[in-house]
């Protein structure tokens, strides 16, 4: 497809000389090793260098509504924002917000969903897997990535850090984004996927063929670091974790599962791989067990500290939210006010 030209792109873009920013995750209190490593702690990292907006995306989260508890998603979805803070982002420094409290996300979506291709959507990935084996699905399961979509381009993105499996969804709205540009003329900014470069992937301790994941999880125990488990539960985690049948680390014969351990502790403790192996060539996998224990101990403990504080305070964490609420408004009024006008609704 033609992309719109760079000076109706820089008409539309932030005036910032900073990347407009979006990210977000579903609601879920259990987030692990992989989600601070991979995301979280890079976002905490470059929030001096970007122009960000790090939202709770919760209307994503009744896709499968015969799996939600109302009173449980308000909760979990709460105690994601506590845990952005709690990881380092600074709200002053930063959007954060839950999804529901702007609606403009909704009226958004619903007329980007008039101009995709139904075609399109069928070959999400994501929509194949989750809908496989059911007899019926909701038609948001289907559609969701146009509400992915509106979430990005409501806020003229440059940026969406993703992981590798979140790569179709960004391309998929650049792809609405540049239809939409074409129908009704040039209205959208072209976001970009952007990969981390380290942390990316933090493999399952109990299977290393797989990335660590949040639905794996909650059905397997042993399987992630969770940012928020006890101390006893982390050091049964880790030091269950899958090796091999040997006893001394070889780099060269080095598994699967001793090569993910290598990763966690090289990124945490801010080294190269090679580096950290070379300090375990020939001891036991004990004491590569007990190192990584260590440093995980070190980075979660204060996390879970100020999460707890934070999560202590409901009415200091509904002002937080509030204000990111109202921030990210006046950003997405805006853009909705120049999509309606492109697509002739509204005033």
């Amino acid at each position: 497809m033609t992309e719109p030209s760079t000076a109706a792109a820089n008409a539309a873009a932030p005036t910032s000389t900073r990347p407009r920013v979006l990210s977000g995750m579903q609601p879920t209190d259990a987030l692990h090793l992989g989600n601070y490593l991979g995301a979280l702690r890079q976002w905490v990292a470059r929030q001096d260098q970007q122009d960000a907006l790090f939202c709770v995306v919760d209307l994503h989260a009744l896709t499968v509504p015969e799996a939600v508890d109302p009173a449980d998603l308000r909760h979990r979805s709460r105690a994601v924002a506590a845990l952005y803070f709690a990881c380092g982002l600074d709200p002053e420094r930063n959007v954060v917000f839950l999804q529901s409290h702007v609606p403009e996300h909704a009226e958004c979506s619903w007329i980007l969903m008039c101009t995709t291709p139904l075609g399109w959507l069928y070959r999400m990935t994501q929509f194949k897997a989750k809908a496989e084996g059911r007899d019926s699905v909701g038609a948001g399961l289907l559609t969701y990535p146009v509400l992915q979509a509106a979430d990005i381009l409501l806020y003229d993105a440059d940026e969406v850090p993703v992981g590798e499996d979140q790569v179709q969804h960004v391309e998929l709205t650049r792809d609405i984004a540049i239809r939409f540009n074409r129908l009704f003329g040039d209205t959208f900014v072209l976001p970009k996927a952007v990969i981390p470069t380290s942390g990316a992937r933090v493999m399952g301790l109990d299977d290393p063929t797989v990335k660590m994941s949040k639905s794996l999880a909650a059905e397997r125990p042993g399987h992630a670091i969770g940012l928020l488990d006890d101390p006893k539960v982390l050091k049964k985690t880790i030091m269950s974790a899958v090796t091999d049948s040997g006893r001394e680390f070889r780099p060269e014969h080095a598994s699967p599962g001793v090569r993910n351990l290598i990763a966690i502790l090289a990124s945490l403790q801010g080294e190269e791989d090679t580096v950290v192996a070379e300090r375990f060539v020939g001891r036991g996998y004990g004491d590569l067990k007990k190192s990584v224990l260590e440093a995980v101990l070190e980075a979660v403990t204060p996390i879970r500290e100020r999460f707890e504080a934070l999560m202590g305070d409901p009415a200091e964490l509904d002002r937080i939210l509030a204000q990111g609420a109202d921030a990210a408004r006046s950003r997405a009024t805006s853009t909705l006010a120049r999509v309606k006008a492109a697509v002739g609704v509204g005033t």
